[in-house]
């Protein structure tokens, strides 16, 4: 089955109470947009006659130029663009949603543990996990071959360009930190902190065997795997520091750091935090600037990997608490001298 009939069918089954309404790829749409445009190239590739010319003036208007493609660009990208950001801010939000019912804080876990009494809501947050983990990965998968298509009838890389921006505004879907954060959701829902065969209950239907946390290489990682053709690998090492990653934060470009790290890299304390960077500060890893104001504490994360290596955590706690209070003691000396006009 091809791919459009593929997403075709997958919008049909997603019509539900999760995602009902959220945003979508208009694949469809944009395949007949290319279309046209590859009309337009075969008309004047043969030379077609006065006769065929006369008839298709109608549709000129509608057809793209073979050279600029001013008509095709301005439509096909200008959508995809608005989709994608759609998308995206809808993932997000949701993932949000789900995270923030999973690990409650204050009243709010109260309330969620006196709930838990009466009504079972882990199968639920799972299912909504399930569905919103392939939503990104099925509107991902639409935007990649949508814009391999359009390259392929242009002769061109603009596609490629395209997602290279899509990096850049921060709207690509399979770096975005929310997806890290569902995968780790994941990992937590299930009955054990090791991925035990005889974990029973609900767990027990194989669907967290697509999801793995090696500590134990090299290399920490973060494994979700899709399907036989889709596997994301996402590093859990710091880039600064070059060890696990602890209190893990995620910048705006989807590069993550430990948050002390992050906070010494933007020159802030850390107790101040990641926020609060000047707004030129660049990211350590792609440079890009004004990545720090909108920095995501890795919640999930950040419980996936404490209850994997409680040693190192506890560890890392202490070290990052010492620091923490030196930092606050300088802070309030120079507050001080600055007061007294030293």
């Amino acid at each position: 089955m091809k791919f459009g009939a593929t997403y075709e069918e997958y919008l049909r089954a997603e019509q539900d109470i999760f995602l009902g309404q959220c945003s979508h790829v208009e694949y469809k749409h944009l395949k007949k947009v290319l279309k046209k445009c590859r009309v337009g190239r075969s008309l004047q590739a043969d030379g077609t006659n006065d006769d065929e010319q006369q008839e298709g003036s109608d549709e000129s208007s509608n057809i793209c130029e073979c050279n600029s493609c001013t008509l095709c660009d301005e439509m096909f990208f200008t959508e995809l663009n608005k989709e994608a950001s759609e998308i995206a801010g809808c993932f997000r939000s949701r993932v949000q949603r789900l995270l923030h019912l999973h690990v409650p804080s204050g009243l709010q876990s109260c309330i969620w543990r006196f709930r838990q009494c009466f009504v079972d809501d882990q199968q639920i947050m799972v299912q909504e996990g399930r569905m919103l983990l392939n939503y990104v990965t099925m509107n991902a998968i639409a935007i990649r071959k949508i814009l391999k298509k359009y390259d392929k009838i242009h002769g061109s890389v603009s596609g490629r360009d395209f997602k290279s921006k899509m990096q850049t505004e921060h709207i690509e879907l399979l770096q975005s930190p929310w997806l890290i954060e569902l995968g780790a959701f994941h990992l937590n829902c299930d009955d054990s902190s090791v991925d035990e065969p005889g974990a029973g209950g609900f767990f027990k239907n194989g669907f967290f065997k697509n999801f793995s946390c090696d500590l134990s290489g090299a290399q920490p990682l973060l494994t979700m795997t899709i399907s036989e053709t889709l596997k994301y690998e996402y590093s859990l090492t710091c880039p600064i520091c070059l060890d696990t990653l602890f209190n893990p934060c995620a910048l705006s470009c989807g590069h993550l750091f430990c948050k002390a790290c992050a906070c010494g890299a933007a020159s802030v304390y850390i107790f101040q935090g990641v926020k609060s960077a000047p707004p030129e500060a660049k990211c350590p890893v792609c440079r890009a600037v004004g990545v720090f104001g909108r920095a995501v504490h890795m919640t999930e994360l950040e419980l996936l990997l404490k209850r994997r290596d409680k040693d190192y955590f506890a560890k890392r706690l202490r070290e990052e608490r010492s620091v923490m209070v030196k930092q606050a003691k300088e802070y309030w000396d120079s507050q001080a001298m600055l007061s007294m006009g030293i």
